[in-house]
């Protein structure tokens, strides 16, 4: 083994550094993992960018990365559950456990989540980082390290499409096409939404692909309604543009549901009488809760193919020159390997 450990540490806005770091040892029911393939999410590049994203601010050096697969190359006392060489997807939270919220099955609303790369809290863009066990899920041989580091952003999809109820025949809207956006298009069709919403994700599966050209979300709207032929019965926004969330309110048919899961401004004008009168519930979601082992079946079944939304990849040793390129918007979902050349 190194006696080093290249990681990726963000030490303020603006300033993203590779340093060789000592490799850390697993503690009791944690397991030390040789990081294998890791995305750039939204969120990387905006505390690189911005040093904050809301309430979390990068107030010491950070290490970035949360979307991530790995070897088992250690394991801590007490760990039955994996073994040496085990290839694994990370869960990047890790709730208290105790609180009301996790023992009543939400821990994603655990008021002292260790979530990577949020702060203070490092991530895993790192040649070996240690995680708990119990957060990391065996990959099958047939599912490739970059589809594990994808179980991430694909649980985003798997827990909107829980919260909006989708199901076998449900016309759903998708705003935005990012890589949040592409997840939930392909989580929807896997449950049988038979609608989904541009070039990219018409590839991917959606139905009919609409170009956003005016900002009057009510125009917007009649265009969904036309390609649609109705409105949608559940509408995902993945965008969090103010534009967008009013036209996903005007988007859904009388009793259906909106789904927010793109993050903009703290505050909003929205048409809630439109929605109160037409009984539209508009709910929210936060990353994802036990959505790992489905989002795991989806893709080792082949229900799922995530492979195409990698299209830029990188070494660690690139890692600043991948930051660029998802600054630029370049791409869909980047991905860099933290192995060695």
């Amino acid at each position: 083994m190194a006696d080093t450990n290249l990681t990726a540490i963000l030490y303020e806005k603006g300033d993203l550094r590779l340093e060789d770091k000592p490799v850390p040892e697993p503690g009791p029911g944690q397991v030390q993992l040789c990081m294998q393939q890791v995305g750039i999410c939204g969120s990387d590049v905006h505390y690189w960018t911005h040093g904050e994203i809301g309430d979390f601010v990068v107030r010491a050096p950070m290490v970035l990365g949360h979307e991530a697969s790995a070897v088992v190359s250690k394991l801590g006392p007490g760990v039955t559950s994996l073994k040496v060489g085990d290839r694994v997807a990370i869960e990047p939270g890790v709730p208290c456990r105790r609180c009301n919220y996790c023992k009543t099955g939400r821990y994603n609303l655990c008021l002292d989540m260790k979530f990577c790369a949020t702060p203070p809290y490092d991530g895993n863009l790192a040649r070996y980082y240690i995680h708990d066990a119990d957060f990391c899920f065996k990959l099958p041989d047939h599912v490739s390290f970059e589809e594990g580091a994808l179980l991430e952003p694909l649980s985003v999809g798997v827990h909107a499409c829980n919260r909006g109820n989708v199901s076998l025949g449900s016309k759903v809207l998708i705003c935005g096409a990012g890589p949040i956006g592409i997840v939930n298009l392909l989580t929807a069709k896997a449950r049988g939404a038979a609608k989904s919403r541009l070039d990219f994700a018409k590839t991917m599966g959606a139905d009919g692909v609409i170009k956003v050209t005016s900002r009057d979300p009510k125009e917007t709207a009649a265009q969904v309604e036309e390609v649609l032929g109705e409105k949608a019965d559940i509408t995902i926004e993945c965008s969090g543009a103010p534009p967008s969330i009013r036209t996903a309110i005007y988007s859904t048919r009388s009793g259906g549901r909106v789904v927010l899961v793109g993050l903009g401004p703290d505050t909003v004008e929205l048409p809630v009488v439109n929605a109160a009168v037409r009984e539209v519930d508009i709910v929210g979601i936060f990353r994802y809760v036990n959505c790992y082992p489905t989002a795991l079946a989806m893709i080792a079944s082949g229900k799922v193919n995530v492979k195409p939304m990698v299209t830029h990849r990188y070494s660690l040793e690139q890692a600043l020159q991948a930051f660029e390129a998802a600054k630029r918007g370049e791409g869909v979902k980047i991905m860099i390997s933290c192995g060695r050349k």
